[in-house]
């Protein structure tokens, strides 16, 4: 009898462990998976740095917007001076007219007795009229003109600026879904942090084969390895990744704007198998972020917030294209 019920409570005693283990291995308790949070943080990065870029677009876009608005109004204040001293050419040839001496002249016309002398006379003096008449209408429509061209662009100001703050709200969304990832990030142990973000670094190689301004800007590109990524920056110690190649190559004595679609409309195109040391090469669709080219199948570029400037392969992105600048 005390046999059998030794047996049940012992039994029950292990049906008891049993579920206090399963409830310790309640997945509400699971770490984060460090795969999973890696994925999440470099989507978030790439979402702002294609905000980043957008706002460089756009940047570059207000830029000639505003050039050609000084423009406008630098031709409309010459046109309103043009206009004006015709006005009074005009006044001053009609007061000649009717006032002053020329009114005795006006008599001698009206009483000249030779027919053609009388028509020359009035066709004299109204082809003045209409002479004057013709070039004060051409400058009014000239500086009307000029009024709604100015006026179509300060709209178009508007616009821009409206798009600016548009990006700026979404490029803060995307900060918060940044700060969102650091919070989980926060949670794992400093050594897998770090394992998280280095991983996939390769070693900056010891020699490329350039030359010329190339072997200028893959230098300057190569020697800011480790160097911070913060978007919208181009040096000295931080950048993004237009602003790392616009630097890298204004080094070079290229100029190049702060933008990675902007530069993919510069320079040469060229074809991946034609691939040179100091070629940008482009990625995403839209492009969106830019690198240069080092040989060897790997890139210089200024990555992500997480990873900073550093040297990966070529297509550890999906890849679009390239051009030669220069």
């Amino acid at each position: 009898m005390h046999y059998g019920r030794n047996r049940v409570i012992t039994a029950l005693a292990a049906l008891a462990l049993i579920g206090s283990a399963t409830v310790a291995s309640s997945p509400a308790q699971a770490e984060p998976d460090i795969d999973d949070v890696k994925q999440r943080v470099d989507n978030l990065y790439h979402e702002a740095e294609q905000a980043q870029e957008r706002y460089h677009d756009t940047k570059l876009r207000l830029d000639a917007l505003r050039e050609e608005l000084e423009s406008l109004r630098a031709d409309q204040k010459r046109q309103s001076t043009e206009v004006a001293e015709v006005r009074d050419d005009l006044r001053a040839t009609m007061l000649r007219q009717y006032e002053g001496s020329d009114l005795s002249a006006v008599g001698q016309v009206v009483v000249a007795e030779d027919p053609q002398e009388f028509m020359s006379g009035l066709t004299t003096m109204s082809a003045v009229s209409s002479v004057q008449s013709a070039l004060y209408d051409a400058y009014a429509t000239q500086v009307d003109a000029l009024e709604l061209r100015r006026d179509a662009t300060e709209r178009r100001v508007a616009e821009i600026s409206e798009a600016e703050q548009a990006l700026a709200e979404e490029k803060a969304a995307v900060d918060d879904k940044l700060a969102d990832a650091e919070a989980l990030l926060d949670k794992l142990e400093a050594e897998e942090r770090e394992a998280m973000l280095s991983r996939g670094v390769v070693r900056v190689p010891s020699d490329v084969p350039a030359s010329g301004r190339a072997a200028a800007a893959v230098d300057y590109a190569l020697a800011q390895v480790g160097d911070a990524y913060v978007y919208g920056a181009a040096g000295e110690s931080a950048f993004d990744c237009s602003g790392l190649t616009m630097r890298a190559w204004g080094t070079a004595g290229v100029g190049l704007p702060h933008s990675s679609s902007a530069q993919f409309g510069t320079g040469t195109r060229v074809s991946e198998s034609d691939l040179q040391p100091g070629d940008l090469v482009f990625y995403y669709s839209p492009i969106s972020h830019v690198g240069m080219y080092i040989g060897n199948g790997m890139i210089v570029h200024a990555a992500n917030p997480g990873a900073g400037v550093r040297v990966d392969s070529l297509h550890s992105m999906p890849y679009v294209g390239a051009v030669r600048p220069g």
